[in-house]
């Protein structure tokens, strides 16, 4: 079979999976966890349900998939701030920036029933791992650079870095988030 033909597939499995995807995150939005079906999902997202059931067993299932796809674009965001600054000290700045401002993010869809269903997936715990594992590497390499205290062991300097951010959630105005990103910074400096 031709290359194209396969590319053309994949793209359209891909089209079909978004659009469920996004369609189940905006019922979820306005009708709340309980109040979505496969039906509804099907019908906003333009496709049969046959076909929905062809990609998913259920609606779980595609709440699931849906947030593993933000919490990988998010994780992406952060690396894409990583890279984009080659000096130690800079990368750890833009890394916990993004990190704050995604933190603050509005999560509307998120209401409390939806997060709980959603956090207790294996991959929330595979991203918690990336996520920490980016931000040890970022304080490492500003630790060896002399722009990151040494007195304090990185693991716990993760963790608190990632716990005086979480904040941010509370945060209402771009400001404040920022004041929050640089209070944490002030306390990883070096004595």
């Amino acid at each position: 079979m031709p290359r194209l033909w396969t590319e053309t597939v994949e793209s359209h499995r891909r089209a079909v999976r978004d659009a469920a995807l996004d369609a189940a995150a905006a019922l979820v939005a306005r009708h709340g966890l309980r109040g979505v079906t496969m039906s509804q999902i099907a019908e906003d997202a333009g496709i049969g349900r046959a076909t929905l059931y062809k990609y998913f067993p259920d609606v779980d299932a595609v709440l699931v998939a849906w947030h593993e796809r933000q919490v990988t674009a998010h994780l992406d965001q952060l690396l894409a701030a990583r890279d984009r600054v080659r000096d130690a000290p800079e990368r750890l700045t833009a890394v916990l920036v993004a990190y704050a401002h995604l933190a603050r993010e509005p999560h509307g869809h998120h209401d409390v029933e939806l997060a709980a269903a959603l956090h207790t997936n294996t991959h929330v715990a595979r991203a918690h791992d990336r996520l920490r594992r980016l931000i040890h590497d970022v304080l490492t390499d500003a630790v060896t650079s002399g722009d990151v205290r040494d007195d304090v062991p990185v693991e716990e300097l993760t963790g608190y870095c990632l716990h005086a951010l979480s904040g941010a959630r509370e945060l209402s105005a771009k400001a404040a988030v920022e004041r929050l990103v640089t209070l944490t910074l002030t306390g990883l400096r070096p004595r």
